[in-house]
């Protein structure tokens, strides 16, 4: 069954006077040949940052926080030889980029930063809410970067960096508002974390901090700072970036130390050790340099002794180098350059462009050991004058393969809308071309590793019908989001006969817009009917609505791979959330009403009519 609607249905009802919020889907792997539980868990975009957390209490697990360039955090619970995904956060919202740039643990509470100009407090790790969002506004640029103390009693200070230059310090103590309600009604507004399942989406409650104003760390010129480093004593803060110099400032105040000069490129990584072995504060100066990398260093780990110093960058290698002895080993080599790592007891974990996590064994106390069993070379100390890019033979890979590997899903590189205004044509990472039906967000076939352009070609002849566009899409995110607009996404209809439609008579015309809201939004309409009905049975005054559920078979959604709307109401803020997850309470403050209208009412937003 499916609903035909009259192509003359201009009925405006009502609108209020207000500019239309689009309302975008992101698909995830759709195809049911595939295990889609495991796939549409998994990142599908690279991964610029990696948190590894100690050992819970309660369960005795380790857990790996990941944020990813395709706009979510995931949380992993992890064994000696298993990761498996425990909850995903779709916090982080931009019209623009979604991408996650950093993450860090602030005791037991999960601190994020997004190209959505916005910092995150997530979660609490035993399952307590601990919410609050720092929108740093439109005059504020792309936070990139934050560091926390860590020291216990100082571990609610974190620091925060941005492309403008901009750097402020927080404390979240005292930012955080004390929530007023029990616990239990804590846990209703956000799943205890502990006890969801694999496959929830964490539903963040965004409370703004009131009165609390950071301290600003000014001196910055307008330059973009990609890396951050606090003391343990969270007293000293120390940034770089583009300007080429290392900035040391007070974090308890703010003001300006000292610059230490000396790099000739960007700083994308930095590191602070209270023994100066490196840099000596007092005279400003550069102390020891190591000729280790071949190309940009992105990301750095040191053991808590400051004794060995992990790294890895655009070079594609992770190395491990003795400061004392000047030894350097190539651990591992990578496909794609190193974004970030995290070092925990005996492992370290790498996070690349690519979508996947790996962890390698640290060896902890045995690290002489593993500049033995490798073939080891002897940094060269380097002028900063010199060329950066060392000779002779490259060197030998400890690591063939890592211990253990959280998987991702290739990323889509290259699109193409079909002619049938329905299908889009996919090439990904692996190869893969793959074609995409995105009026139910499934994949309806897998041609594997073959030429795109000539399949591409084949498609264009085999769907003669041509729809005027209706949509618009992007792969920002490594995966395919789909945007609608009003009126304009209501200009597509086509015969019912050609959906194989028996309920439908031969020249009735199905609009692809509204059909396509009415699977997205089917789950939300649903649960409304039985919120609306239990109302009605309460009070007979309340008026009701077009509570026919029907939906076509060819714009039903999978619920093993939902896709995440990503929308705007009219009072609230941009927010994202799978359709699986939309609860029926939903309503213009939300959604967009233009939506609402089209499900309910079956108004069609006085679309245009396409000649």
């Amino acid at each position: 069954m499916h609903r035909v609607t009259s192509s003359n249905n201009t009925s405006d009802s009502g609108r209020p006077p207000q500019k239309e919020k689009r309302l975008s889907y992101v698909l995830n792997d759709g195809d049911d040949k595939k295990e889609i539980r495991i796939l549409c868990l998994q990142h599908c975009a690279g991964v610029n940052c990696v948190v590894v957390s100690k050992p819970s209490t309660s369960d005795g697990l380790d857990y790996v926080f990941t944020g990813s360039r395709d706009g979510t955090l995931k949380r992993w619970a992890v064994t000696d030889d298993e990761a498996s995904c425990s909850a995903t956060f779709e916090s982080h919202i931009d019209w623009v980029l979604f991408y996650v740039n950093d993450a860090v643990l602030a005791g037991d509470v999960l601190v994020s930063c997004s190209s959505d100009t916005t910092i995150k407090v997530l979660l609490h790790l035993h399952g307590i809410p601990c919410l609050m969002v720092f929108a740093l506004g439109l005059s504020i640029s792309i936070p990139t970067t934050l560091c926390v103390s860590q020291q216990v009693d100082k571990d609610n200070i974190v620091a925060s960096a941005a492309l403008g230059g901009e750097v402020f310090i927080w404390d979240l103590n005292a930012a955080h508002s004390p929530i007023a309600s029990p616990i239990d009604t804590a846990e209703e507004m956000m799943p205890s974390l502990c006890g969801c399942k694999a496959s929830d989406d964490i539903l963040i409650h965004n409370t703004q901090p009131h009165g609390h104003n950071p301290i600003t760390v000014e001196g910055h010129k307008k330059s973009s700072i990609y890396s951050l480093a606090m003391s343990d004593n969270g007293n000293v803060l120390v940034s770089g970036g583009t300007e080429k110099v290392i900035r040391v400032w007070d974090a308890r105040t703010g003001s300006k130390n000292m610059k230490l000069k000396g790099h000739s490129d960007n700083i994308r990584a930095l590191l602070l050790d209270s023994t100066g072995s490196l840099w000596d504060l007092g005279q400003q100066r550069c102390v020891h340099s190591y000729v280790v990398h071949k190309d940009s260093v992105f990301a750095l780990a040191s053991t808590p002794e400051f004794t060995h110093v992990y790294s890895g960058g655009r070079d594609q290698s992770l190395y491990l180098t003795d400061l004392s002895t000047r030894e350097s080993i190539l651990l591992y080599k990578k496909e794609d350059p190193i974004l970030r790592m995290a070092l925990c007891d005996d492992s370290i974990w790498v996070a690349t462009t690519d979508s996947s996590v790996d962890r390698l064994p640290a060896e902890g106390n045995n690290l002489q050991r593993m500049l033995k069993n490798g073939a080891s070379f002897i940094a060269r100390s380097l002028s900063f004058t010199r060329s950066r890019t060392s000779e002779g033979p490259a060197p030998v890979t400890l690591y063939k393969s890592p211990s253990l590997t959280i998987p991702g899903k290739p990323r889509i590189l290259q699109y193409e809308i079909l002619n049938s205004r329905r299908h889009i044509l996919t090439k990904d990472t692996s190869g893969s071309v793959k074609l995409w039906e995105i009026t139910n967000g499934l994949v309806i076939e897998d041609y594997g590793k073959v030429s795109f352009e000539k399949k591409k070609k084949e498609l264009f002849e085999k769907f003669q019908a041509s729809i005027p566009a209706w949509f618009t899409v992007d792969n920002r995110l490594g995966c395919l989001s789909i945007h609608l607009d009003s009126p304009q996404c209501f200009s597509a209809e086509m015969n019912a006969t050609e959906l194989n439609s028996e309920a439908a008579q031969d020249d009735a015309k199905i609009n692809l817009a509204e059909e396509t809201l009415s699977g997205l939004l089917a789950h939300w309409k649903a649960k409304r009917m039985k919120r609306m009905e239990s109302q009605a049975s309460s009070n007979t005054d309340i008026e009701q609505e077009n509570n026919t559920l029907m939906v076509h078979p060819s714009f039903e959604f999978s619920s093993n791979s939902p896709p995440s709307i990503v929308t705007q109401g009219s009072q609230g803020g941009s927010w994202r959330r799978r359709n699986t997850n939309l609860d029926g309470t939903e309503d213009e403050k939300d959604l967009p009403w233009w939506c609402i209208d089209c499900i309910l009412n079956g108004n069609q937003s006085q679309r245009e009519v396409t000649k």
